[in-house]
């Protein structure tokens, strides 16, 4: 796989939940991490996701934004 974001993170599936267009997506990453992506059912067809399933997080941004309690 070449691709042009640089945040990359590998991990495996531990939870999907499909809704009525989307569905989520529990990558575990490891150490207690896990990251939550939201992803058409499509493309979970597409892809043959399913829980235990190695997977990869792509992380593109074009701004990180960074908010303060006050």
């Amino acid at each position: 796989m070449k691709i042009s974001a640089r945040n990359l993170i590998k991990g495996t599936i531990k939870k999907i939940t499909l809704g009525a267009l989307n569905a989520e997506i529990l990558l575990d990453i490891g150490g207690g991490v896990e990251i939550v992506s939201q992803i058409t059912i499509g493309s979970v067809k597409e892809l043959k996701l399913k829980k235990g399933k190695t997977a990869w997080a792509v992380i593109k941004a074009d701004n990180i934004l960074i908010g303060i309690d006050e």
